[in-house]
Formats: structure tokens, C-alpha cells, sequence
């Protein structure tokens, strides 16, 4: 009785101390319907003092974003898509990856570049 106890108490207290358990809408961005095409709702400010836009080219019935264009000073931007994450996301594409949980990410240039970012009105 008092093992059982114990556990309920210690359960308990560790799921009071997370602000909000993740949630299916944690495992990809999400972008309203008319974001598609646009570069201005999902915007990553980052460090190193740049701004890199997320451009939404597909999003699912949920309004998570499913592929998009990021805009890293290349012209027209990087192709990336969402790939299947167990907690967070991360987006993919040439030689650039995005890998973050709700408003925060880390913007990953190759193996040896990152850099930390936060997802502007998130």
C-alpha cells in the first residue's frame, strides 16, 4: 500500500511540473490554409542575427505544414519537407535541416553549422 502510494505521488508531481504535455499539434508547424505561398507567418529569428522565412508550399486538412521553401539567401530558397518525428519536428532538405519543438529550433547548415532560432509569432 504505501509502495503504491509513493508512485501516485511521484507520478503526480512530475506530471505537475510540465507546463503542457505534447501534443500531436508539437510534431509539425502549423500554418493557416492561406499561408501557402506566403513567407511572412512562419519566420525563424535566429542568433546569428538573420531571419530565415519558412514559405508553406503544402498544407495538410490539420494545418500542419507538409513541405516548404526555406528561405536561407539562396535564391528561391531550400526545398524541405516534415519528416516523422516522434517528439517535435524536423524539416529536411538539401544539405539544411530544421529540428525544433513548438516555438523554438535549432537551424542546422551541414554537419558542423547551427545555430539556435525562435519561430516569430508562434
Amino acid at each position: 500500500m504505501t509502495k503504491s502510494l509513493t508512485v501516485a505521488i511521484l507520478v503526480g508531481a512530475g506530471l505537475t511540473g510540465h507546463p503542457r504535455p505534447a501534443t500531436a499539434a508539437d510534431m509539425a508547424l502549423r500554418a493557416s490554409p492561406t499561408a501557402v505561398g506566403s513567407c511572412s507567418e512562419l519566420v525563424f529569428t535566429c542568433e546569428n542575427g538573420r531571419q530565415y522565412p519558412l514559405c508553406p508550399i503544402a498544407v495538410s486538412v490539420a494545418g500542419e505544414v507538409v513541405t516548404a521553401s526555406l528561405r536561407t539567401g539562396h535564391a528561391g530558397g531550400v526545398h524541405v519537407r516534415l519528416v516523422p518525428m516522434g517528439v517535435g519536428y524536423r524539416y529536411a532538405g538539401p544539405g539544411v535541416w530544421v529540428d525544433g519543438f513548438r516555438g523554438n529550433a535549432l537551424l542546422n547548415f551541414g554537419k558542423h553549422s547551427q545555430v539556435a532560432c525562435t519561430i516569430e509569432n508562434y
